[in-house]
């Protein structure tokens, strides 16, 4: 139910986001009880706009491009998500704080520093409680807003500055003012529909006064643009009704994107960090902006302006002033020398500096977020975020199975499905940030990766042993494109051959192939994009080049090979065409969609996985500002195309789409927003998004039984067994009885296992045992689940009216397996942890069990089976030494049992009794049962039970002849105890 909520309140607040009137094909209860866990890495991502608040010096806000906004109370040494379930879009531009109210905040989505795969925003939000809840307050096609600033005095007047739509120019660029909390907004500066607002700020001692930023920043699938002639900086000193533009010794030629900075330290100081040419650099006004300096033009200060152009001035002393972008400068001059600095991350993007106290600070960067205590000197890590930007997943075969990806600006990572025991959460792999990663299928110790159009390859058993085989051996950073032999963008797909392990794909124009695990490589396609003049540039215009191979365009930009008939290879370009050949290279066919429309880029392609026929295609053309949804199917090789995409919203991307391998017409699809699913071929299409946070959804991969996502802003999740989906009866037959799913194969994981840490402070694992589906229909007032073993005994009960579970204590973090089944209507999921009688009962072993499930007066049954670790297996532990382990563990299990009875007895006769001679003849009997209270004493009996069944009771593997022989003695003096009471107190009655 709550997970339903969840859901209910993510698609309101898209607002404007509706998906198409259609009739659901399936009820969403049927799969509520799913839930998408967090795998890590715990390492930040991406972060554009940060805040902080003057009167609590220990909370700030941050503002991710892919995961929301986030709230540190303890200066940075962990962070907590505000905005899951709340917001319904993940880019955040800019985040504020009331001065006079702190529990007014203000997010405004949309990151402004525009990368290619910056994601869409979609407005702004208000909280009047800290962020603890949310509500939309409109202003949802503005595109990104870069700034947002309040009235000290005042918190209802809000100033909003806007960049617009990255990939369009439109008359929603501009400034924008709000008087009464965002009931209503009013467009106070607005120049013509190519300038937007770049960065918006306040006059320190009067609200009225106000300088704007106004920038043309626009990207194109193969440039991005960012300056023109009528760009420059505006003032207005009548809190925004009308606007002047500011020259006075400020570039007049080409203006690019600029930043401006000012200090209540001296409120007629102005500074403005400009891209420009002729005459770029870090600006100074002493008269608030009437006329200007250049006080330094360092080109270190200008680096890579559409993406940094950082600017930050100390509240306090107008003197020191900060600088960042690819590096961390500091000025204590007011600007004529920087000292560079160093900060947890590179690639600087915002500052904020405590007017109260300046040592206060927190700064963002494609790291994440980090907090100074000290002025900068010192940080707090970013190891506590989980908001890595990943670019594709892939799947290995081995237990637990490994995801691979790619991190922006960061590494590869290899990151377990499970704990290793190890205490690893993650690794890094060979290539770099932009990946692919993929392992070899038979042999995940040989890893194939890319970077930027360089291939490599890491056998895991070398000391980092990297080898690498650049196709073309040519950079692409500074290139222009059309000079290129090879045109490898900076995302490059790699695929490896599903029927051929040592057989590996890369693209550039050409699909490339290699027969030997990338060591020797050819070319077998002629070039497969449609190679359009106006791509044919390098990027960065008019003012900065920028060639760093993101931009480049005509290249291929998906491959896969159908497993179902090798030799079948589609590819698709980020131009628009799509290909595919059915003799392994030899000859292609244009099989693009007719009416597609030109120029988009083919994300995803995915081969059916019944028929060689068949394959699915996500594109995307949001590049071009067309965020229209495009999702084809074929089932002929592409002679036919079909749309494939009624239910997903009029302007929701698609990034990717997945067949499922076992359900015939189920597919999966991953959109800029988030996750949908279908159970007719995608003809429709309805919301998967569950618990999942709204996050951009780059890749998706169905194996071992798992939906596998990486996300842009989010990391790695998992949905663990969505065989309930497979299930399910067909649309519009489903009954209004309880129903029992069949389990899938529950793996057995040793009791002494790795569980890994807190979620809070790190990846989320899923608990082991046996994951038991049903689904309750409104009205049940109970139900109940059996375990029963092969001869029909009752191993374990859950029930609805059975105690919840407890966090249970120890050295190490545990979780919690719930023994309370959940009555309301719905599907739910108990984890059953495979101990037999309660949660420190043995540990079943592997063979054939039953589910029996009662729900009121219904009892339906499905078969269980449980496997060995296979890992156990393999150290050489048999299924046969479990099952002797398990009978051995029961023995003792009695033994204890009888123990623990025994001594109860005997404490409650050592109470009542009064006959000296019979309190003489249960004192000797306690003196060899009992271990007296006192620490350290001389062990009892009981003692010497426990003691013997702890030694069995956490691992597995054969159980060896002390145990066994200690049993037998224990047995023997446990039953004299047992007769001795008796014939002291009487037999047992019953």
């Amino acid at each position: 139910m709550k997970q339903m909520l969840f859901r209910a309140v993510l698609l309101a607040s898209l607002a404007a986001l509706p998906a198409p009137a259609v009739a659901q094909a399936q009820d969403p209860a049927q799969w509520a009880g799913l839930h998408y866990r967090q795998v890590g890495p715990w390492r930040g991502g991406r972060v554009t706009a940060v805040a902080g608040v003057p009167s609590q010096p220990d909370t700030f806000y941050m503002g991710t491009t892919g995961g929301g906004v986030w709230k540190s109370t303890d200066s940075g040494n962990s962070w907590t998500n505000t905005s899951d379930g709340q917001i319904g879009v993940a880019s955040m531009g800019a985040v504020a704080v009331a001065d006079s109210n702190p529990n007014i905040v203000y997010a405004g989505s949309g990151s402004s520093k525009i990368r290619s795969n910056v994601s869409i925003g979609r407005g702004i939000w208000k909280s009047v409680d800290g962020a603890k809840t949310w509500v939309f307050i409109g202003l949802r096609d503005v595109g990104q807003i870069s700034t947002i600033r309040i009235n000290p005095t005042n918190p209802d007047e809000v100033f909003v500055a806007s960049t617009g739509n990255p990939f369009a120019y439109g008359k929603d660029r501009g400034v924008y003012r709000t008087r009464d909390g965002g009931k209503t907004w009013a467009k106070v500066l607005f120049i013509n529909e190519t300038l937007g607002a770049a960065d918006l700020e306040m006059a320190s001692d009067d609200p009225k006064t106000l300088y704007a930023a106004m920038w043309h920043g626009i990207r194109r699938p193969w440039t991005i643009t960012s300056g023109s002639k009528d760009g420059g900086l505006y003032k207005s000193v009548d809190g925004g009704d009308t606007w002047t533009k500011l020259a006075g010794g400020l570039p007049d030629g080409l203006f690019g994107r600029a930043n401006i900075g000012v200090s209540a330290a001296a409120p007629n100081r102005l500074y403005a960090l400009i891209e420009a040419k002729p005459g770029a650099g870090l600006y100074r006004s002493e008269d608030r902006g009437l006329s200007w300096n250049l006080v330094n033009g360092d080109g270190k200060l200008t680096t890579r302006p559409f993406y940094y152009t950082t600017l930050g001035v100390d509240p306090n002393n107008a003197d020191l002033v900060f600088v960042g972008n690819e590096d961390w400068f500091r000025s204590t001059d007011g600007g004529k020398s920087f000292k560079d600095e160093p900060t947890p991350h590179g690639d600087n993007h915002d500052v904020w500096i405590n007017p109260k106290n300046s040592k206060l600070i927190v700064q963002a960067n494609d790291g994440g977020a980090n907090v100074s205590r000290d002025g900068g000197h010192t940080w707090s890590v970013q190891s506590n975020q989980p908001t890595a930007e990943i670019y594709q997943v892939a799947v290995d075969n081995q237990f637990p199975y490994r995801i691979y990806g790619a991190q922006q600006d960061n590494s590869t990572l290899i990151l377990p499905s499970q704990p290793l025991g190890n205490g690893q959460a993650f690794m890094e792999g060979p290539g770099c940030e932009t990946g692919p990663i993929i392992p070899k299928i038979d042999d995940p110790q040989m890893v194939w990766a890319g970077c930027k159009g360089q291939f490599s390859r890491l056998d895991l058993r070398t000391n980092r042993n990297e080898q690498q085989y650049w196709i073309g051996s040519e950079s692409l950073y500074g290139a222009n494109p059309k000079d290129l032999r090879f045109r490898f963008q900076r995302v490059a797909p790699l695929q490896v051959s599903p029927v051929e392990p040592n057989t590996v794909y890369y693209g550039s124009q050409h699909v490339h192939r290699s027969k030997d695990g990338g060591v020797n490589w050819e070319v077998i396609s002629p070039d497969l994009t449609a190679n359009p003049p106006e791509g044919r540039m390098a990027s960065g215009d008019p003012i900065t080049i920028d060639a760093t191979g993101e931009e480049v365009y005509s290249t291929v930009y998906a491959i896969r090979e159908s497993a179902v008939q090798p030799g079948v290879i589609w590819a698709g370009s980020n131009d628009g065409l799509i290909h595919v050949t059915r003799d392994g290279g030899k000859t292609w066919n244009n099989v693009t969609p007719k009416g597609l429309p030109p120029g988009g880029r083919v994300q995803n392609i995915d081969p059916g996985v019944r028929a060689a026929g068949t394959a699915y295609v996500a594109y995307h053309r949001y590049l071009l500002g067309d965020f229209a949804p495009y999702a084809y199917r074929t089932d002929d090789f592409g002679k036919k195309w079909t749309r494939i995409t009624t239910g997903i919203a009029a302007d929701e991307p698609v990034r990717v789409v997945r067949e499922d391998p076992v359900r015939p017409g189920l597919l999966f699809a991953g959109t800029e927003f988030g996750m949908h699913v279908s159970f007719d071929r995608g003809a429709h299409w309805q919301s998967f998004q569950n618990d999942l946070p709204a996050t951009p959804i780059t890749d998706i991969r169905l194996a071992h039984g798992d939906l596998i996502l990486s996300t842009q802003g989010r990391g790695f999740y998992i949905l663990d067994n969505i065989d309930v989906l497979r299930q399910l009866p067909a649309p519009g037959t489903a009954s209004s009885a309880p129903v029992l799913y069949k389990p899938v194969t529950a793996m057995r994981i040793s009791p002494s296992a790795d569980y890994g840490t807190d979620p809070k402070e790190g990846p989320e694992y899923r608990p082991p045992g046996a994951m038991i589906d049903y689904a309750l229909p409104a009205g049940t007032a109970t139900v109940t689940l059996a375990i029963v073993d092969a001869s029909g005994t009752e191993l374990r009960r859950f029930s609805s009216d059975s105690p919840a579970a407890r966090a249970g204590r120890g050295y190490r973090w545990r979780p919690v397996w719930q023994t309370k089944l959940d009555a309301t209507p719905g599907m739910h999921r108990l984890i059953w942890d495979l101990h037999r009688g309660n949660d420190r009962g043995p540990l079943v072993p592997p063979g054939d069990y039953a589910v029996v499930m009662t729900a009121g007066s219904v009892t339906t049954r499905q078969p269980l089976t449980v496997v060995a670790d296979p890992r156990v297996l393999a150290s050489g532990v048999t299924n046969a030494d479990l099952e002797a382990q398990y009978q051995h563990n029961l023995r003792v299990g009695k033994l204890a049992a009888d123990t623990s009875a025994a001594a109860t007895r005997l404490r409650a006769a050592l109470k009542d009794t009064t006959d000296p001679a019979k309190l003489a003849t249960l004192n000797r009997i306690a003196a060899r049962l009992l271990t007296p209270p006192v620490r350290y004493s001389p062990p009892g009996l009981d003692t010497h039970v426990r003691y013997l069944a702890s030694q069995t009771a956490d691992f597995d593997g054969p159980v060896g002849n002390q145990p066994t022989e200690r049993f037998g003695e224990l047995r023997t003096a446990i039953d004299a105890i047992v007769k001795e009471l008796d014939a002291a107190l009487g037999p047992v009655k019953g």
